[in-house]
């Protein structure tokens, strides 16, 4: 079998109610899996793209994230909607979603805007 052309991940993690920070799970992260499959399966990427869920990716604040591989493209804030428009554009048409991709500068970043200041 080849390799994938793409590995997606979506976070699942979930935190407890009283977390000090949101999570991907809370976001309805785990029902994307299966709605991100769908629109890969029926854009005839099967065999071709991988999309798996993952724990916690530490970007809670962008909550709910998918990153996709190997051209490490972090989407943040992704909602049900958004997700076609992943697999149509960055999946088959080769071009991120540039109005979902979370700033480079968020990213790893203990000073992003979107963290809470403690």
């Amino acid at each position: 079998m080849p390799n994938y052309d793409h590995h997606v991940f979506i976070c699942t993690n979930e935190r407890g109610p009283d977390a000090s920070r949101p999570s991907c799970g809370h976001e309805k992260s785990k029902a994307f899996k299966g709605l991100l499959k769908d629109a890969a399966k029926k854009a005839g990427l099967k065999g071709r793209v991988r999309v798996q869920e993952t724990g916690c990716l530490d970007q809670c604040e962008h909550a709910p994230v998918v990153v996709v591989y190997p051209e490490a493209v972090w989407y943040g804030f992704v909602g049900k909607k958004d997700l076609v428009e992943i697999v149509e554009q960055h999946l088959v048409g080769g071009k991120p979603v540039e109005r979902l991709r979370l700033p480079e500068s968020c990213i790893n970043n203990e000073h992003c805007p979107h963290r809470e200041k403690k």
